[in-house]
This record gives C-alpha cells, sequence and structure tokens, in this order.
C-alpha cells in the first residue's frame, strides 16, 4: 500500500528549549569526524620522542602535522570522514608510512616501527592493509567522489547509483529509494542532520553527487549518537576546496531522451580559509518511473547551487558554512490509453485510471548549516551546529484532469541545533548531546471530481511542533581485541500528541587474534516521531464520503538487533551481516479511496529480516578494484491499519483497506538482489566501469486476484547492465566519458501495487556523453 511521486507525509515535531539548555550546561560531539591516533617505537620497542607525524589526505590539499609526546604518541582530532596517509619520520630513522581511514566517530590507531636509516635514506610504505574498525558496531560504506564519477550514473544530480551499485540491500521502487526493508531514511551534511518529516513527498535530491568529497552509508545499528531513521543514513562530507587550488570545473552532457546534467563549480584554499561553490542545471524527457514501457508525460528539470566555506582561525577553532538552493520538476508519467490493460485493472480496483491526467509536482527546498568545532584539548572536542531548512512539495493538477484534480501544497520551515561534545579517556571515548528542531508547517488539500462523484472544499492548517534529543554514548576499549559500546537516548516529541521515548542500545566488536577478523554485535531501540495530521471538516467530510475515517498517529518504535563478520585478507575486505527488525506503528501510506490524496498510516507490526554480503577488493594489478553486494531480506507487515487513514471498523471485510491477520510481505519486498562492479584505470589516462544489477522481483499487489497479469507471488525477475568509459588530455585539464545504463533495454514490471499513475516500469536505456574541463582562475 504506498507511494506515488506526490505522496505526503505530514509531520510536525516540537523542541524542548528546557532539555536544550539542561543538557548544553553539562557538555555537547557530531559525528562529521572522526580522529586518528598512534604511537611510534624504534627496533626495540622503545617510544620515539619528538618524531614528527604528517596526516595528509589523500584527495586533497588537506594536511595536518605534529610531533610525538615524550611517549612517542600522537593524535589528530576533528578529522574529517576520508582516506589519509600518514607519514613519520625522525632523524636516524628511514620515514615510514601507513594507510587509514576515517569513519565518522571512529578513532583507528596506528603503530609504527621506525628502521634505523642506512647509507640511503627512502620513505617505506607500509603494505599491511587498514585493518577493520574496532569503534563501531554499525555497517558502514564509503565512497569517495572518483567513485561516484567513474561509477555509471552515479555522478548524476538525480541519480543514486552511488547507494545501490555499492550497499546491500537497497533498491528504487514507485520512484523512492528503500533501504533495509524500509524508506525512512535521513540525510546527514558534515554530520548534522536535515530534517524533513515529510517522508515521501520529495523526490528531489538533498545534494547534487557532484558535490560530494566522501560518503558514508550507514546501514542501522547505530550507536546512541545517531537519531532515529532506523533503515539508513547517508552522511556526507562535501567538497570543501582543500582539494583545489583557485580552480573550476565545468561539467557538460547530453544523452537520448534530451537530457542534459551540468555543472560550473569552483574552489580554493589558503592555509586557513577554504572555499567551494556550484550552480547546476538538469531536464530530461525521462524522469519518472512509468507505468507502461512508453515513456510518456515525463519530463523533469531542476537547478541550484551550493557553497561550502571553512575557516580555521586558529589551532583550537574551525568555523564551518554549508548551504544549498534547490528547485525541481517532474511532470507525472501516464498511461495515455484509456483502454489498456493497466488502466483497466485501476478502475476495476476503485483507483484513479491515468489517462485523463497531466499532473506535475514542484520541490523547492534550501538549507544552510553553520558549525563550529572548538578544541579545548587534544582529548575534548565540541562541535555547535544550529541550522534552518526549507522544504516544500507542490501537487499540481491539471483543471481538465479526469477524473479527478488534486493540488496539494506542503511547506515546512525547520530551525533547530546540534551540540556535541567528545571526551577520550585512556580507555572510554564518551560522548554526550542534543539534536532538536522547532517546525512551522502549511498544508492545503484539493480534490475535485468532474465524474460525477460528490466534491467537497478545499481544506488547509497550519501545524507546528517539533522534537528534542539528548544522548550519552561511551566506547570501551576494554582490551585491543574487545570493544564495549553503550548509550542511551531520549525523546520528547510535542504536537497533537506527546510522546516520550529512552531508548537503550548496545553493541561489542571482538578481534580474533592471529586472523584480525572481527565479530560485532548489536542490540538497539528507536523511536521514530510520527507525522503530525489534522483531518480538518471538508477533509474530514471527504474521507468520510469514501467509508473512511482518520485515527490518531503515534510514533513507530523499533527493536532491532544484529550480527557481523569482517574478513580481512591481503586488502580484500569481506563483510557478512545478519539483522532483524521489529517495529510497533510500522509508518506506510495510502490513498483516500479515489483520489490522489494520500495519508500516512501506521501498521500494527511489522517484521524485516535479512542477511547481505559486502565484497570490496585492494587496486588488482595497480589498476582495478572490484566489488559485490549481495541481500535476502523478507519485509513484512501484520494489520490491522491502526492510525492515520483506517476503516471505521477494522473487521469490516467489505472495507477496501482491510487486510486479514497475520504477517504478508508489504509492496517493496524483494527476497534478493545482487550488484556486481569494478572500476578499471586504462592506459592513456582513460579508465572503464561497469556494474551488473539482479533484483529477484517485487511483491505482486494483484496476486490472487482475478486482474493479475503473472501467476506467483512475486513479479518478474530483473537485471541490468551499465558500463561508462573515460579519458583524460592534457593533465586532466580536459576529460570525456560515455556512459550507457541498462544497455540491453531490459524492461519489465517492477510494481504494481495501484499507486497512482498505474504501475511501475524499470528505467529504459539511457546513453549519455559527458565534457569536463577545468581551468584556474
Amino acid at each position: 500500500m504506498k507511494s506515488f511521486p506526490g505522496k505526503m507525509r505530514i509531520c510536525a515535531e516540537a523542541l524542548s528549549l528546557t532539555a536544550l539548555v539542561l543538557l548544553f550546561a553539562s557538555n555537547l560531539s557530531a559525528t562529521v569526524s572522526g580522529s586518528v591516533r598512534g604511537v611510534v617505537h624504534d627496533p626495540q620497542h622503545r617510544p620515539v620522542q619528538g618524531a614528527h607525524v604528517t596526516l595528509k589526505a589523500q584527495t586533497s590539499d588537506w594536511t595536518q602535522s605534529q610531533n610525538c609526546s615524550d611517549n612517542g604518541e600522537f593524535e589528530f582530532r576533528s578529522v574529517p570522514i576520508g582516506t589519509y596517509t600518514v607519514t613519520v619520520s625522525s632523524p636516524g630513522f628511514q620515514a615510514t608510512q601507513q594507510d587509514v581511514i576515517v569513519q565518522s566517530d571512529t578513532s583507528p590507531v596506528l603503530h609504527f616501527k621506525l628502521a634505523v636509516a642506512g647509507a640511503q635514506e627512502n620513505v617505506v610504505v607500509s603494505g599491511t592493509p587498514v585493518a577493520p574498525t574496532m569503534d563501531s558496531v554499525t555497517p558502514t560504506t564509503m565512497l569517495n567522489r572518483q567513485d561516484i564519477q567513474q561509477t555509471p550514473g552515479a555522478d548524476r544530480t538525480n541519480g543514486v547509483e552511488m547507494i545501490t551499485d555499492y550497499v546491500p540491500a537497497t533498491y528504487v521502487a514507485h520512484d523512492m529509494l528503500h533501504m533495509n526493508g524500509g524508506h525512512q531514511i535521513l540525510w546527514l551534511i558534515d554530520g548534522v542532520s536535515i530534517p524533513n518529516t515529510n517522508i515521501a513527498a520529495n523526490l528531489g535530491p538533498q545534494i547534487d553527487p557532484k558535490d560530494i568529497d566522501y560518503l558514508e552509508v550507514l546501514q542501522g545499528s547505530y550507536d546512541a549518537t545517531y537519531g532515529d531513521r532506523t533503515y539508513g543514513m547517508f552522511n556526507i562530507a562535501p567538497r570543501t576546496g582543500f582539494e583545489r587550488d583557485r580552480q573550476c570545473d565545468l561539467a557538460l552532457s547530453a544523452g537520448n531522451f534530451y537530457q542534459t546534467d551540468d555543472q560550473l563549480s569552483c574552489g580554493g584554499h589558503t592555509q586557513r580559509f577554504a572555499y567551494y561553490a556550484s550552480v547546476n542545471g538538469n531536464r530530461s524527457n525521462y524522469g519518472l518511473q512509468t507505468p507502461i514501457p512508453r515513456v510518456y508525460h515525463d519530463a523533469e528539470n531542476g537547478y541550484g547551487g551550493f557553497a561550502s566555506f571553512i575557516y580555521n582561525h586558529d589551532s583550537n577553532n574551525q568555523f564551518r558554512v554549508v548551504g544549498s538552493l534547490r528547485q525541481d520538476y517532474y511532470q507525472v508519467p501516464v498511461d495515455p490509453n484509456p483502454n489498456s490493460v493497466g488502466n483497466q485493472i485501476l478502475e476495476a480496483s476503485g483507483e484513479v485510471p491515468s489517462y485523463g491526467l497531466h499532473d506535475a509536482e514542484r520541490e523547492p527546498d534550501a538549507y544552510v548549516i553553520f558549525s563550529w568545532v572548538h578544541t579545548f584539548d587534544p582529548s575534548t572536542l565540541l562541535t555547535l551546529s544550529p541550522f534552518y531548512h526549507y522544504n516544500a512539495a507542490h501537487y499540481e493538477g491539471s483543471p481538465d484532469d479526469y477524473p479527478v484534480s488534486t493540488n496539494v501544497d506542503l511547506n515546512a520551515n525547520y530551525a533547530g541545533f546540534q551540540g556535541i561534545l567528545n571526551k577520550s579517556l585512556p580507555k572510554n571515548d564518551l560522548e554526550v548531546g542534543v539534536y532538536g528542531f522547532f517546525q512551522h508547517q502549511y498544508n492545503y488539500f484539493d480534490n475535485v471530481f468532474s465524474d460525477g462523484t460528490q466534491n467537497f472544499p478545499a481544506s488547509s492548517i497550519t501545524v507546528t511542533g517539533g522534537v528534542a534529543e539528548e544522548f550519552i554514548s561511551d566506547r570501551f576499549n576494554a582490551t585491543k581485541w574487545l570493544t564495549i559500546i553503550a548509550g542511551l537516548r531520549g525523546t520528547e516529541f510535542r504536537s497533537s500528541i506527546a510522546e516520550n521515548q529512552a531508548d537503550p542500545r548496545v553493541g561489542v566488536a571482538l578481534r580474533v587474534p592471529r586472523l584480525n577478523w572481527v565479530l560485532r554485535a548489536f542490540y538497539g531501540h528507536y523511536y521514530q516521531p510520527p507525522p503530525l495530521v489534522t483531518a480538518t471538516g471538508p477533509l474530514l467530510g471527504f474521507a468520510n464520503s469514501q467509508h473512511f475515517t482518520f485515527a490518531p498517529l503515534y510514533g513507530e518504535r523499533d527493536k532491532q538487533w544484529e550480527a557481523s563478520l569482517i574478513i580481512p585478507y591481503r586488502g580484500w575486505n569481506l563483510q557478512v551481516d545478519n539483522y532483524q527488525t521489529n517495529a510497533s506503528n510500522w509508518l506506510d501510506h495510502n490513498n483516500i479511496g479515489n483520489s490522489n490524496l494520500f495519508w500516512p498510516i501506521t501498521w500494527y507490526r511489522a517484521l524485516i529480516q535479512g542477511w547481505d554480503l559486502t565484497l570490496r577488493s585492494p587496486l588488482l594489478w595497480h589498476t582495478a578494484q572490484a566489488h559485490l553486494v549481495y541481500a535476502n531480506q523478507i519485509a513484512q507487515a501484520t494489520s490491522p491499519i491502526n492510525g492515520g487513514l483506517i476503516c471505521p471498523n477494522p473487521n469490516d471485510q467489505n472495507c477496501p483497506l482491510y487486510i486479514p491477520p497475520g504477517y504478508a510481505p508489504v509492496d517493496h519486498d524483494q527476497r534478493n538482489t545482487l550488484n556486481v562492479g569494478a572500476n578499471a584505470s586504462l592506459p592513456w589516462h582513460s579508465y572503464a566501469s561497469g556494474n551488473v544489477y539482479y533484483g529477484s522481483g517485487f511483491t505482486n499487489g494483484l496476486y490472487g486476484t482475478p486482474l493479475s497479469q503473472y501467476p506467483g507471488p512475486y513479479l518478474p525477475s530483473h537485471n541490468t547492465v551499465d558500463l561508462s568509459l573515460g579519458k583524460s588530455f592534457v593533465e586532466n585539464k580536459y576529460s570525456i566519458s560515455v556512459t550507457a545504463l541498462n544497455v540491453a533495454n531490459r524492461r519489465v514490471q517492477l510494481d504494481n501495487s495501484l499507486t497512482f499513475g498505474g504501475f511501475h516500469w524499470n528505467e529504459p536505456r539511457q546513453i549519455y556523453g559527458e565534457f569536463r574541463y577545468r581551468f584556474n582562475y
């Protein structure tokens, strides 16, 4: 029971100033960065006092240096997520390097054993692969800007291949990204959450992939520092200007469906200041998944800008500002044949046939985030981040639509704050903090029938509310082979209802000696505040005329456990995860009878179970890197529908929303997904990349009914092949590439859950070329 491009979630959440003040007074950290620690020894394992240590980003000019303490120790604080090279040098010893990966909220520890200098000094590069982290139990995938640029389709403004190609249990169904069995996901910029309670109302991107330096995907099992979006979080480290020196990039592309996706970005830096800014525009005659193989009434376009500024006032204070403006427009695709099978099925099911509709969706979005990072001492770091976010979804129905014209406006303003304090002790890393926002939202609904159905006046209302969250999390390094993570996150929700929740979370990481394998386990609770919906007189009257009513929505409560094994071997990294999520008041959505109005609902319970496998290679033959991700999962829910749009009598089998008791697969359930891909550097400054995707098929929403076109409980399996080739010229000043998505143009019906617009087919073949020009100013 779900979704279409204009489906709506209406929610407002309130900020508790008292909780903020109390917790701010005690302590406050952000998940945007980590730290790098280490110790330097001589061949006799004695500490090397005063050894010079340099930490340098592998993809930019960002660098920090310091000298070791009397005990040969060093520590770099507030290190942005990414890949780095640590170089150690000291008179009388050979210089040594090690690579390290920094994930958010982690503190990798390095050990350097310096060799006595010989007659000829040289740099010794450690061949030891990066060890699995012991600082987190959260399954994490991290990609850099080169991965995004070279993965077929990933650098498009609306592309999500940077996620679906590399992260298990992720796929797009009815134009929404689903992950780990759910669709409530969260975007973070520099570790600060961008709130959007209108879940599933927006299709536009929060950030253009071309503006991303590193993308860190967190797949559940979060410690208490993280928020409430159980199914997935995307933490973005945007480009900053440290990777450029007064340099601009111009990207131009063109392809079939009259598509283009263009950007101009510029950046630069001094020793204390870095800046990056970009403007972009895109359009295509293919935008959203179509109800039939033919692409009809499906144009999309958008434009926007992004900026990032970093100022290092001194060694103890850094200031960051990130801002974005976007405007996106989508035509809603239709099946233009009134006698087609799809439209007949819709009519027979009491749904709206799409042939007479000419609807569209406009989505403006803007945010600004300010962060102050203050280092009190090498072991104490404070990050304070006020933010503002404006988001809107305007669903526009043509007055000539038949049989119904729908207009919906959702306008939301969010003002909030995040503060975190990190304190490192000899065996503990302690984080305490707060997060909250106040929301003001305006909702407008209008449904006009032209087929003789009774009409009701338009409905509008202004709603306010907010949420306040406090958390404390501790990472206890019991031994070199055992880490215990425990914490508590409290949430206070205030709007038309009031709810409070305290969520404990605990995890363990165990390193197997000699093998260097890491075993991890997690158990935790989550609370997701509900959407705020208010059915005013006209809208309530319309719902009653369709034999529905409204019930209060309460927050979703989730219990999640996860166990995983990480096996590193000669640079290869294999990770296997097994997880289960039990949800009460599971948030979903459904339409109001024979209309285009969608309304949040909650199921009594949901059960999501799965296991997945991720395999990433080292750099093979100094040329190529390969990856494989596989997931097997099932997402189920059970009646009754107990919140939002419901039947007056849940046991009334004649109610269109009646669902027999017992767990059954939801519409986005797909048992098996597989992605296999590789990126390769070729001679003459060229590269090739490719990805093969396989999906076993989504739930057959019409199974067991006379309307079903397919015999089994699941729709047909599907697979696609994507390829990209590129070459650079004149010391990377110019580059060209050609990308083909769904090379064989294999088309299948992905979804027949009777959402607006009929069904959904997978994307057609798309071929486009891109030209990049880099210049200095």
